[in-house]
């Protein structure tokens, strides 16, 4: 892998801790930037964070956004484009075609987005489950999307 971070991935309001240490330890792997939306459900200096991201956090590109508003003023100054992945859309993420410019946005884990995110998203995907399957947990579910995309725009 070369060049600058590739793909950035958003969590709106985490709330778990662990989670978000993990995806932010994958994001340092990957070379991608992590946007946390506040308030998140715990102090981002939590142990737990530390714990699942261990050295990783130190290289790790976070870039906090204080509330929802804030992020989509940034969002639209840079002109990036809004990939909401949510149980409640009909296009799988591996039918999308991914662009260096996407944002991909994840929910929180206890309750995903509000509606007025889901309308402001250009792109919603979803990950196809099992029938009678809820969710995947949210690292895990990160970690497939983020691999879709970077072997679309960086592994090609």
């Amino acid at each position: 892998m070369t060049g600058n971070p590739t793909i950035e991935i958003a969590l709106y309001q985490p709330d778990i801790p662990g989670n978000t240490g993990t995806i932010l330890r994958l994001a340092a792997c990957l070379g991608a930037v992590v946007h946390v939306i506040e308030p998140a459900g715990f102090d981002l200096s939590d142990r737990a964070l530390k714990r699942a991201g261990m050295d990783y956090l130190e290289t790790a590109a976070l870039r906090r956004h204080l509330n929802w508003l804030e992020f989509e003023s940034w969002r639209a100054a840079e002109e990036k484009r809004l990939v909401l992945l949510t149980t409640k859309a009909e296009t799988p993420y591996t039918a999308h075609a991914f662009e260096p410019r996407d944002i991909l946005l994840f929910g929180r884990e206890s309750a995903g987005v509000p509606d007025t995110v889901h309308e402001a998203a250009d792109a919603r995907l979803t990950i196809p489950m099992a029938e009678g399957a809820r969710s995947i947990n949210l690292a895990l579910s990160v970690a497939m999307v983020a691999g879709e995309a970077m072997r679309q725009i960086v592994w090609r």
